[in-house]
């Protein structure tokens, strides 16, 4: 006959033995949602995808990535919010300046002048590159790699007019995605911008309702905007960086060896692409020729007068945006 103390025990027994089964089943696998701004096949889609498959490799399959192209989560914006309450857990992509102004700091014009230069000022543990991770981390993001992608330029469906100087008015409307930098970019190299949603762009363009586009680059426009792309000015107009970004709380559920493998996959993902970028640019700039668009020449001396009206012009009001200074002591700190 079982005494009250003696079912307690028997009952003690059993939650043991089960806690013990528990203990020794295997942890269950984690597939991170990762989103990316370009559509399928595109370089950085097959990129992510090699990161995905090292990761897997690592972790012995028990962290994969699920990707999601060609912004079918929602825009960088939308995606960038939903990766701070932990609805989306990752991304490459631009950094959205609609939830923090600072950020609009990464995206100055002209604030690096060649390849090289970039590294140094995006790279990892470079000045600005820290002062995002900063940004992003008070929106429980926490920044994995940089991306680089190229440096931006315009897209016209027409001819250009003194495409190299910017003291030249010329009577064309440019859609500007709706940042105050670029804004402020056009309005200064003799343009005129009209802050459109990218979802209207290519309408627009297509309609006449404006000429062309800035905020993008040779990859870009291959990608969304050939089709009305007759000319391209490679105008170095701001260096495009994405970043691999993911929700810290999601980042903080992974193990320890887990995420190592993880930082270790991206700080890879970061090697390979500041090694292929530069290529990669001039491929699309030619891919744009072969599609019909006349690639226009810009002498290294209208780049430099181009930089130097915009870096006195546009920089200041950007800068008074965002913090005169704490912007202006990040970069004293990158260009010296």
């Amino acid at each position: 006959m079982f005494t009250p103390s003696t079912k307690i025990k028997k009952c003690a027994q059993v939650v043991t033995l089960a806690m013990a089964a528990l203990s020794v089943l295997p942890a269950t696998a984690a597939t991170l949602k990762i989103s990316h701004v370009r559509p399928q096949g595109t370089v950085v889609d097959t990129d992510i995808k090699q990161l995905g498959e090292e990761i897997k490799t690592a972790t012995d399959g028990d962290v994969k990535l699920r990707v999601y192209a060609a912004n079918a989560l929602g825009d960088y914006t939308l995606v960038q919010e939903r990766i701070s309450v932990g609805a989306i857990d990752m991304a490459v992509q631009p950094a959205s300046t609609a939830t923090d102004r600072k950020m609009q700091l990464g995206l100055l014009p002209y604030l690096a002048n060649d390849w090289q230069q970039a590294q140094q000022i995006y790279g990892d543990g470079a000045p600005v590159r820290e002062a995002m991770e900063k940004l992003f981390a008070k929106q429980d993001i926490t920044l994995l790699a940089a991306y680089p992608v190229y440096f931006g330029g315009i897209s016209l469906n027409r001819d250009a007019k003194a495409p190299g100087q910017p003291d030249i008015s010329k009577g064309i409307k440019l859609r500007v995605p709706p940042i105050k930098s670029f804004q402020l970019l056009a309005d200064n190299v003799g343009y005129i911008g009209s802050p459109l949603p990218f979802s209207e762009a290519f309408t627009a363009v297509q309609t006449g309702v404006v000429d062309g586009v800035i905020g993008s680059g040779a990859e870009g426009y291959y990608a969304s905007f050939r089709d009305v792309t007759k000319t391209y000015i490679p105008l170095n107009t701001h260096f495009e960086i994405w970043y691999l970004m993911i929700n810290s709380e999601r980042l903080d559920d992974l193990s320890d060896s887990e995420q190592q493998a993880l930082k270790t996959a991206a700080a890879n993902f970061e090697n390979r692409r500041w090694e292929n970028a530069q290529k990669d640019q001039a491929a699309n700039e030619q891919r744009l020729a072969d599609n019909g668009a006349e690639i226009i020449k810009v002498s290294p001396q209208q780049l430099a007068q181009t930089a130097e009206k915009v870096r006195s012009t546009v920089w200041p009001e950007i800068l008074e945006d965002i913090g005169a200074e704490w912007g202006q002591e990040i970069l004293d700190k990158a260009l010296n």
